[in-house]
This record gives structure tokens, sequence and C-alpha cells, in this order.
């Protein structure tokens, strides 16, 4: 029973159910109306009118009707239409029937369906119409033809001149017909305003929908590459440690025991806590999680038990750094540390040095071994120029006279420190 009544309502709402629907209310109070004269000719009509409209005023009837049910599909042309059976009506004075609703009905439809210029076009069409058949049924010199029996004529309150020659209707003219054609209009207008009111907020609904997923999609695509960044400095730089540890390891087993258990014992450590970089990487840390330039010496201190000396060194009064410039300094560092270990070669040593400045701060990591062909390209110096670009910055790095340099600046605002 649920299922049938929501098909009948999916019905009744249908337009041109609506429509059809409409249509035959307007005729079915027209024949309420115009049908009892049929059988008494004093009600509504006279005599006269009601012998010379009965086949005519049906066709009109029906015009108008039809009008109604194909409004939406051709409202100009179903305007046209319903104008021109009013008109005939008027001219054969036939009397004003509930069916002549027909035109300011379409007229709203032609408010709602076309442009604005379009309906402003008609509507003046309309009241010009009206204007000149109004000025035309005053100067004709006859009486208006729709009159009621016993119904006076004119000023004076004189009864209906039998001798009076019987001209056209104006249905009530200008007062009358220019307010409700306005009023039509009017109404169709608004609606067609707020439908596309309400059309522009729906798109500016799916614009900001569509923003959000792409703002959404780059924050995931930037999150991925921070995390792939990360990875890869810790992974690196882990990896170098180790790999060195172990050959050295290895080639002082025989003589030096001792030797490889300490470098067995620096592989625990470096695997330790790249481990516990990573999962910081992955966890999304709170900022102090983060390692910064504090943490450089603890740095270093694996680097130089991996076999590669490191001399760090400061200019300029060490300050709080904000989050990301601490964070992205130090792995900026780490990588190019990393860098001096796999290509620099045996016996180079490395110089670190931090400056702070006004409102940036810089890293220079030079070292002079040998392997700075190498080292000029890879992901890891991708990596760094990634990170200072993002903070405003910018990454050098390339070959000098006995080795290889890597030079940063990462500005940042008085009011943007930690």
């Amino acid at each position: 029973m649920k299922h049938q009544l929501t098909a009948l309502r999916g019905t009744l709402l249908r337009p041109g159910v609506q429509d059809a629907g409409l249509a035959a209310v307007l005729l079915a109070a027209t024949w309420a109306v115009y049908g009892g004269a049929a059988d008494d000719h004093s009600g509504l009509f006279t005599e006269a009118v009601w012998l010379r409209s009965t086949a005519v005023q049906w066709v009109l009837i029906s015009v108008g009707a039809a009008a109604v049910v194909v409004r939406r599909v051709w409202p100009v042309v179903a305007l046209a239409a319903a104008v021109v059976a009013v008109l005939v009506e008027m001219a054969l004075a036939l009397g004003p029937l509930p069916i002549a609703a027909a035109v300011p009905v379409v007229l709203y439809t032609v408010a709602v369906r076309r442009e604005r210029k379009v309906s402003l076009a008609v509507l003046g069409a309309l009241l010009a119409l009206m204007v000149a058949w109004s000025l035309y049924t005053a100067l004709d010199g006859k009486a208006n033809g729709w009159t009621y029996a016993g119904w006076p004529l004119g000023a004076g309150g004189r009864e209906q001149d039998p001798d009076a020659v019987l001209g056209p209707t104006d249905w009530g003219g200008i007062p009358v017909l220019g307010p409700l054609l306005v009023v039509a209009w009017a109404i169709g207008w608004g609606v067609r305003s707020r439908r596309e009111y309400l059309v522009q907020l729906r798109d500016r609904q799916r614009g900001l929908e569509r923003e959000r997923e792409q703002r959404a999609a780059l924050a995931v695509a930037e999150e991925r590459a921070r995390i792939t960044r990360e990875l890869h400095d810790v992974v690196a730089h882990g990896l170098a440690v180790i790999v060195m540890q172990a050959q050295g390891g290895a080639a002082a087993f025989a003589k030096r025991p001792e030797s490889t258990l300490a470098a067995l014992d620096t592989i625990a450590a470096t695997g330790r806590a790249s481990l516990a970089d990573i999962r910081q990487v992955l966890a999304e840390p709170e900022a102090g999680a983060v390692p910064g330039l504090a943490d450089l010496p603890e740095l270093i201190a694996r680097v130089q038990q991996a076999g590669t000396l490191v001399r760090l060194r400061t200019d300029g009064v060490p300050r709080a750094l904000p989050a990301g410039v601490n964070a992205a300094a130090y792995r900026i560092v780490q990588e190019a540390l990393t860098n001096s270990m796999k290509h620099a070669g045996p016996g180079a040593a490395v110089t670190a040095v931090i400056g702070y400045g006004h409102g940036e701060v810089t890293v220079e990591v030079v070292d002079d071994g040998v392997g700075g062909a190498v080292a000029g390209s890879g992901n890891g110096l991708r990596g760094m120029r990634k990170r200072a670009a993002m903070l405003g910055g910018e990454v050098e790095a390339g070959p000098v006279e006995g080795g290889f340099a890597v030079r940063a600046r990462l500005p940042f605002g008085p009011e943007d420190a930690a």
C-alpha cells in the first residue's frame, strides 16, 4: 500500500499531470459558469449572446485548455494561442470565463522558463496590445458588448437600450488586465530568480566540495612526499653507518676483535635509532619529538664511530627556531653527512657549520674527499632542495676545491621563532 501511495504521489507530481489537472480545473469552472446558460438564458449572458457564442465559445475554451497543457513545452506558442482565443472572445463580446486565466498562467510560465529579456519583451507586447485594444473599444462609438441582463449601461443608471449597437468588450481594460499581467510576470520572474539562485548555490557547493577534495588530495600527496623524504634520510643515513661499521668490523676481526665488537655495538645503536626515527615519521609525532639542531652532537657521534671525522662549528648566537626550520636544518646536515660517508672516500674529514643570522639559519657541510662528482646527484639532494623550497629557502650543492660542499639557507621571520 505504501509503495502504491508513493507511486501515486510521484505520478501526481509530474509536470504534465499537473498541467492536465490545472486545465481540467479551468474547464470545470468554465462549464459551471458557462454551461448553466444553456438551460437559462437569463443567467450570466443575454439570450442573444448565448445564441451566437455556443459553438465558437467551446472552440476557444478548448484552445485555452490546450495552451495550459503544453505551456511547459512551448510556452511562447501556448501564450500566443491563449491570447488569440481571448481576443476572439472579446471581439465577439462572449464575456470573460475562467478559462481566460490561461493567459496569465502561461505568461507566468514564459517568465519562469525564458530569459528575462525574452519574457519582458513578451510582457511589453501584451501590455501594448491591451492598451491598443482598450483604446479601440473606448473610441469605436459602440456600447460594451458584454452586458448582464437587466444591468444599467454607462453613467446615470440608465437601463440597457434595446436599440444600442453592441461592440467588442475590453473586460475591464487597463485597470484590470494590466495589473493582472504584470503580477503574473512578476511571480514567474521571482520563481525563475530563486531557481537560478539555488542553482548558483548548488554550483558553488559543488565547487567548494571539489576544492576540498583537491586540497585533501594535495595534502595527502604532500604528506606522502614528506614521509618519503623523512624515510629516505633516516634509512639512507642509518644504512650508510651500518655498512661502514660492518665493513670496518669485518676487516678488523682477525687482528682486533674488540674493534669488531665495538662496530657491532654501533650497528645495533644505529639500527635502534633509525627504527625510532622511522616510528616517529610514520606516527606523525609531535613537533618536540622531531630531531633538530640540538640533536646534531648525537648524529655526529654516530658518524664518527663509523670512521668519518666531523667537526661542528656554530656561527652567531644560537636561538630557538621554528619547528619546520629546525627539523629541515637537521635533515639537511644528516643527508650531507650521509653523502660524505658514502662518496668522500676513506680518511675524509667533514666540517659542518650552523650559522644563525637575522631571520635565517644557514647550513654548510664541506668534506675534503674525492667523491664530489658522484655526490652531486641523487634523491638526497633533491630532497634537500624540496625541504628548503617549502620554507622559502634554497640549497646549493656541488664539488669544491678538494671535496664537496652543501650550502643551505632557511629563512624565517622574527615572529615565526619558536
